[in-house]
């Protein structure tokens, strides 16, 4: 996902908020509302990470699904200001549509990290992935993915996809902007922006 494509994409997020607004502190709404109208981010993206999840995976060779997917997918950022929100499975299609612009997630896919507890294994098992060609299936959240790092269980229990982390260092991957392993990633650190909530930290 490139720049130009994250700040469409936010301010498309923000003129949802900007429709909720009234349940929103005045303080972050009219900081959002600026941000959806440019003045607040002229010289600034927002770096944005996705969060998908499920009950159980499986997966093969080319194959992730994630099984009793999550109907919300959960975004967030902390730089270069602490925003978090969610958006319904039709808008997270939307990216990958030419509605998102020229560099949607179709003709850009997104690398993402996969964690996901095995029985027996008290510690999640990471893998970095490239997804593509989303498909829903019931409650199932299908996607096609390329091995970039690590392994993809067969099968799996509860699973979290964090999804193309845009910044310096770039990617998503264990050990820096990854998950659990690195000095960032979702819910790690205190005073983070509470998942599925607008906010200003």
């Amino acid at each position: 996902m490139r720049g130009n494509r994250v700040r469409w994409g936010m301010d498309r997020i923000c003129r949802g908020v900007v429709k909720t607004a009234a349940a929103v502190a005045l303080g972050a709404s009219a900081f959002l509302i600026a941000f959806a109208n440019g003045s607040a981010a002229d010289n600034v993206e927002p770096e944005l990470m996705f969060v998908q999840t499920g009950a159980e995976m499986s997966a093969d060779s080319n194959t992730l699904r994630l099984v009793n997917a999550a109907p919300l997918t959960l975004w967030f950022s902390d730089r270069p200001f602490r925003i978090a929100g969610h958006i319904d499975m039709a808008m997270w299609f939307e990216e990958w549509t030419d509605s998102a612009g020229a560099d949607n997630f179709s003709n850009d896919p997104p690398n993402a990290t996969i964690s996901i507890y095995e029985p027996g294994n008290p510690e999640p098992t990471l893998a970095v992935v490239e997804i593509s060609e989303p498909v829903l299936d019931g409650n199932d959240l299908v996607y096609r993915y390329v091995l970039i790092e690590g392994t993809v269980p067969t099968t799996g229990k509860e699973t979290v996809l964090f999804i193309d982390w845009i910044g310096v260092g770039g990617g998503v991957g264990a050990g820096y902007h990854g998950v659990g392993l690195g000095t960032r990633g979702a819910g790690v650190l205190p005073g983070r922006c509470p998942a599925g909530a607008i906010n200003i930290c």
